[in-house]
């Protein structure tokens, strides 16, 4: 029987392994319908990281008290409840963040990555492994889509914005002021058109990988 992973084996596995948006094609719809900017792509992140991180914590928490035939309703109570207080807090402390996610924020509920985690790992598992498996997920989640907003807005627009609040912004101008921009990447055909560029690239990074992993197995199986 194969030994479980550690818990930095947790966290690494959604890094680039079980990667959420590059291995598992999951949340996909706010990946490329949020991420026209680096800031957009971290807030949506972030707000999800919320959501999963408490939603497996209370899963793994209450798991024993729960019935399975009621399992699944109670899992969308316990998500939608942090979907609502990340929701509340976006509209209060960073309205701007909050209107450029709009109804992306709320359907957070439904994000496959927040469900899949708390009924395949959280409802199975201790609590420590369930948030440091949320923290990995997260963290990859989070990553992917700060690459692709980045990936589009430097692209689209040669800035690469990081803060924005009212009229207080963090951006800089990557490829000059003279950069006439690709309008197309800041448009959605411009998601889809990166996120294929992204998996292209990653595809060809792990089969090199992997290709190294069996020379070196093969090198020292002939030892």
């Amino acid at each position: 029987m194969p030994s479980k992973p550690t818990y930095l084996g947790e966290i690494s596995k959604g890094l680039w392994k079980d990667n959420p948006v590059l291995v598992l094609l999951l949340g996909l719809c706010p990946a490329l319908a949020v991420t026209n900017s680096a800031y957009n792509g971290l807030g949506m992140g972030a707000a999800t990281t919320f959501v999963l991180l408490g939603s497996n914590f209370i899963v793994s928490l209450i798991k024993p008290i729960i019935p399975k035939s009621v399992r699944i309703p109670v899992f969308i109570v316990v998500i939608a409840s942090f979907v609502t207080t990340v929701d509340l807090l976006l509209a209060a402390y960073l309205y701007d963040l909050w209107r450029n996610l709009g109804l992306f924020v709320p359907l957070i509920v439904v994000n496959c990555i927040i469900l899949g985690r708390a009924e395949a790992f959280a409802s199975r598992n201790s609590v420590g492994r369930s948030i440091f498996d949320g923290v990995g997920m997260s963290i990859g989640f989070t990553l992917t889509l700060f690459l692709l907003g980045a990936i589009r807005e430097i692209t689209g627009s040669g800035r690469l914005t990081l803060f924005q609040l009212g009229e207080t912004e963090i951006s800089f101008a990557l490829l000059g002021q003279d950069y006439p921009g690709i309008l197309v990447m800041i448009l959605p055909p411009g998601a889809f058109l990166a996120l294929g560029f992204m998996l292209a690239a990653y595809n060809v990074i792990q089969r090199r990988f992997d290709a190294r992993k069996r020379q070196l197995a093969m090198a020292s199986a002939h030892k």
